[in-house]
């Protein structure tokens, strides 16, 4: 559980900048055991979905342009 030592709170995961700073105070967070917070990696099925909207838009463009010369 991220702590920042100036606010004196614990702070949510998904609140801790991609820096792994306070969004309050913007200084460096900790766990709490002392080792600085990682962030937050970004989820492969994220990529995933990416990566099939762009295949799926890229064919409707496709399309798109073939109906125009067609």
């Amino acid at each position: 559980m991220p702590w920042c030592e100036s606010c004196d709170r614990y702070l949510s995961p998904n609140s801790v900048s991609v820096v792994g700073s306070c969004p309050g105070c913007g200084e460096r967070v900790t766990d709490a055991d002392g080792v600085p917070a990682r962030s937050q990696k970004v989820p492969w099925h994220f990529w995933v979905f990416a990566g099939a909207a762009v295949v799926y838009l890229s064919w409707r463009l496709i399309q798109g342009l073939w109906m125009l010369v067609a």
